[in-house]
């Protein structure tokens, strides 16, 4: 029984790299145990959620992923590059990396449903299900243990050798495999540079994002006015922000994409402060048509728009 588990679980991670994914481990379904959920509770009694209340809802699924799938065995941790090949100018409405192509939800989940249904016919009734940033699920929690990388301090998962510009996805099924070993040492040493790179500070110290901070947050999840206290730190920021893993040493590793679906179109790619002030609702939809900057909806680019605004026009004075 352990050497055709070895044998499945090295066939799923040849099948995972031959369906585009850039890194595969497996690891055991099971409570994330007392440590791990201590911090998840510190941290959100102190809100550094903001308001993103979702992620108090389902404490009990979310730290234990054996409740999410019936019979729960396996996990089986995905991670798909999503470096861009091209950046935006500086001068250009600066947009996170990750939202530069097609939703990576869906890209993510078509890939993972496909490589399960192989994995069903690799192992005659297997039941499971793909998740991908749609679930109570701790991603980052679940890539560490399964030997993808380590988690650092700007809270980000880092593959050795290749960085943290991925997308992570979890395929849960109901057999045993075999399972990795997690990486335990501390990766990150002394280094301190994306503490240091954050414009806001929202990493107060190792480990510990204040999500109230935040730059992604307050353009992104947040659905009211951006903080007041943000606002000077924007920069060209519209959506989102890359500053603690462009400082990461680990990040020059990085290697460019190559996802036809993360390719942005050719208006995206043209986009200026002008074209996005007189931006209609249409051309919004047009532009960011199956993006997931649709997250932050017509309005709150134009409440983005205004926050850079007022922020260049403090500077000046």
């Amino acid at each position: 029984m352990a050497e055709l588990a070895t044998t499945y679980s090295q066939t799923i991670k040849n099948l995972a790299l031959a369906s585009g994914f850039d890194a595969c481990g497996i690891c055991k379904a099971e409570p994330v145990g007392t440590e791990a959920r201590l911090l998840m509770e510190s941290w959100l009694k102190v809100g550094n959620q903001a308001t993103m209340d979702y992620m108090e809802r389902n404490l009990e699924k979310r730290c234990d992923p054996t409740l999410l799938v019936d019979n729960a065995k396996s996990i089986i941790c995905l991670a798909l590059n999503y470096y861009p090949p091209h950046l935006q100018p500086q001068d250009a409405p600066q947009f996170a990396y990750y939202a530069y192509g097609k939703d990576y939800h869906d890209v993510m989940k078509s890939r993972m449903q496909s490589l399960l249904t192989q994995i069903q016919d690799l192992i005659p009734d297997t039941r499971g299900c793909v998740f991908c940033d749609t679930a109570p699920l701790l991603e980052r929690h679940w890539a560490a243990k399964a030997g993808l990388g380590f988690i650092g301090k700007n809270t980000m998962l880092i593959i050795p050798g290749k960085g943290s510009y991925y997308f992570l996805g979890e395929i849960i099924i109901d057999k045993e495999l075999e399972y990795d070993a997690p990486v335990t040492k501390n990766l990150c040493g002394t280094c301190t540079r994306c503490m240091e790179a954050c414009p806001t500070k929202a990493i107060e110290k190792p480990y510990l994002l204040n999500a109230c901070k935040c730059i992604s947050y307050q353009t992104i999840e947040n659905k009211g006015e951006i903080d007041s206290s943000v606002i000077p730190f924007l920069g060209n920021r519209i959506y989102g922000c890359d500053a603690c893993q462009q400082a990461c040493p680990w990040n020059r590793c990085a290697h460019p994409h190559e996802v036809n679906e993360f390719i942005p179109n050719e208006k995206f790619r043209n986009l200026s402060f002008a074209q996005l002030e007189n931006m209609s609702v249409e051309e919004y939809q047009e532009i960011f048509r199956k993006s997931a900057v649709k997250r932050a909806k017509y309005q709150g680019l134009r409440r983005n728009l205004e926050g850079i605004y007022k922020a260049k026009k403090g500077f000046e004075h």
